[in-house]
C-alpha cells in the first residue's frame, strides 16, 4: 500500500488530469494511490496518514457532483492525526466570486473532524473577488485554473508537491 491516499472527484476530466500529474510528481503509484470519490468508502481514509483531496468548484460555488454526494459521509470519519493537502480546479475569471469554494468547503469539514491542513498556497498571481478557500491571503490548497492559466499548472504542481512533501515529512 502507498503512503498517500488521493481522493478526488472530476466531471470534465481536468481534476483527474491534475491528480495524475500530482501523483507523478510525488513519485508515482507506489507513493500515491488514486481513488475517485464515487468509488470511496468511509473506511478507505483510515488506511492513510497522509491525504490529498481534489475537487473542482462546480456551477456557482458548488461541490462537484461526486463530492456533493459523498460530503455527508465526512461527518462520520475521524481525520485526527491525518495531514491533509487540498487541490482544486476552477475558473477565476468566469466565477470570480467563488473561485475554489469547493476545496474551502471540504477543508473546513475535514478540519472540523480533526484533519491537519498542509499545503497552503499563495493567492498571489490569481484574479478573483472571493473564495471560501482563502485563508488570509493563502488558499487552503493548490488552485489550478485550466481555463485561464493552464500554462502555469505544471510549474504550480511541481512547487506545491515539493512543499507538501516537506510538510508531510516524507
Amino acid at each position: 500500500m502507498s503512503q498517500i491516499g488521493m481522493f478526488f472527484g472530476t466531471t470534465t476530466g481536468k481534476t483527474a488530469e491534475a491528480a495524475e500529474k500530482i501523483q507523478e510528481a510525488f513519485g508515482g503509484e507506489d507513493i500515491v494511490t488514486l481513488i475517485e470519490i464515487p468509488d470511496a468508502e468511509d473506511g478507505d481514509f483510515a488506511g492513510y496518514n497522509y491525504l490529498l483531496i481534489g475537487c473542482p468548484t462546480w456551477d456557482i460555488g458548488e461541490l462537484q457532483s461526486d463530492w456533493d454526494a459523498f460530503f455527508p459521509n465526512l461527518d462520520s470519519i475521524d481525520f485526527s492525526g491525518k495531514k491533509v493537502a487540498y487541490f482544486g480546479t476552477g475558473d477565476q475569471i468566469g466565477y470570480a466570486d467563488n473561485f475554489m469554494d469547493a476545496i474551502g468547503m471540504i477543508e473546513a469539514k475535514i478540519t472540523e473532524k480533526g484533519g491537519q491542513t498542509v499545503g497552503h498556497w499563495s493567492t498571489d498571481g490569481y484574479q478573483f473577488d472571493a473564495s471560501k478557500a482563502d485563508r488570509g491571503g493563502k488558499f487552503c490548497g493548490l488552485a489550478l485554473d485550466e481555463d485561464n492559466q493552464s500554462e502555469l499548472s505544471d510549474e504550480r504542481i511541481e512547487a506545491w508537491v515539493a512543499q507538501v512533501k516537506t510538510e508531510f515529512g516524507i
